[in-house]
């Protein structure tokens, strides 16, 4: 059975997802890994003499069998790094894990995903704004991820249930216990609509350098992340950091500017490392998420346009794309595709989003 060796290769001591995924590039399964001899083992990158001997020799496999009975008894779903059930927006991530668990219903890879992030002390100008959100993007068929910490975490998974939303708690900790418990009966909810994600197994428990961990995996699983109310230091800024990195799009609405819980989200705003939204129909915009989108036939295409960028405009017809997607689609280099692109946009003919995405007016 692979789902045991999966397991496994998680549990190994000194081994982590870096190393793990060295493992499997050079063996080629898990189950591979746990057959192979101490001196094959040590051939690969980050395998010494101690993590050779946890593989032959440790209880990685035992473990794995006490995580296949909870699996089992609870109908836990494991999403291993190779498969198709992956999400596949976190595998492109440089650190992502190689192993998830998850409860839920909810479609990892739905094509919209927005992850809501804030502090814990939420005033009521971030619940109302979290309200606001779920209400605004109730139309547009999307899922909607957080902490399932208090504050503005919770505020978003509760808005997006009573707007029918699914909502997806990332958590940082097994999924045998919830935390804080005060939040067992949304969690309940968000497991028939949405679900609940994990990399941590069981018997895990919410200790404090497991949250920047759970961190990247809701900036990993998501489109864009949307922080609403952040103070100066926190979660939600090294979110919003782990976003960035990923060259993931990062919105934050602004706060007066002697407010402490919007102190974090105005700067980020000020350094250019977050695009200001000031109403949930600002980020549809900026997503390219209207309902109606403008038929292209209508455009009246100026005299005169170069091939290029006609070919620019053919590529556009059917979804904003990101540069880096044009140059690939239209085999042209970055550097000439920015001159099309600004060409066409001082022609009034796209608009330049955030994350270098463009789109036709």
């Amino acid at each position: 059975m692979s789902l045991i060796y999966q397991i496994a290769l998680t549990l190994i001591p000194e081994v982590g997802h870096v190393t793990a995924k060295h493992l499997l590039g050079h063996f080629g399964s898990p189950k591979a890994v746990f057959e192979a001899r101490n001196q094959e083992l040590q051939q690969v990158t980050g395998v010494g003499p101690l993590t050779a001997k946890h593989i032959l020799e440790g209880n990685a496999l035992r473990e794995a069998e006490e995580q296949l009975k909870f699996i089992d008894k609870h109908g836990v779903q494991t999403l291993f790094f190779t498969e198709e059930n992956f999400p596949h927006r976190l595998r492109h991530c440089f650190d992502a894990p190689i192993l998830l668990y998850y409860k839920g219903t909810a479609d990892l890879n739905h094509n919209r995903i927005i992850s809501v992030v804030g502090t814990r002390k939420a005033t009521e100008y971030g619940r109302q704004l979290c309200r606001q959100l779920a209400e605004v993007l109730a139309d547009y068929h999307v899922i909607i991820a957080s902490g399932l910490a208090y504050g503005i975490d919770v505020a978003a998974h509760k808005e997006s249930l009573a707007n029918g939303i699914p909502t997806i708690g990332v958590l940082a900790h097994g999924l045998d216990r919830i935390y804080p418990p005060l939040h067992q009966p949304i969690a309940q909810q968000m497991a028939r609509n949405g679900g609940l994600l994990t990399e941590f197994p069981l018997k895990t428990k919410p200790d404090r350098e497991h949250f920047p961990m759970r961190n990247r995996i809701i900036a990993g699983i998501a489109d864009a992340t949307v922080l609403v109310e952040a103070t100066a230091k926190g979660g939600a800024l090294i979110t919003a950091d782990i976003a960035n990195s990923y060259n993931r799009d990062v919105y934050a609405y602004p706060g007066r500017t002697t407010d402490p819980s919007s102190e974090g989200c105005n700067f980020l705003i000020k350094t250019n490392r977050a695009a200001l939204i000031n109403h949930a129909k600002d980020l549809v915009y900026y997503l390219g998420w209207e309902q109606e989108q403008p038929k292209i036939q209508q455009i009246q295409l100026p005299l005169g346009l170069s091939s290029e960028e006609l070919k620019v405009i053919e590529l556009l017809k059917t979804a904003p794309l990101r540069i880096d997607e044009l140059s690939v689609l239209s085999n042209t280099s970055q550097s000439k595709l920015a001159m099309y692109l600004l060409s066409l946009e001082m022609q009034g003919i796209l608009t330049a989003l955030p994350g270098k995405v463009y789109r036709l007016n």
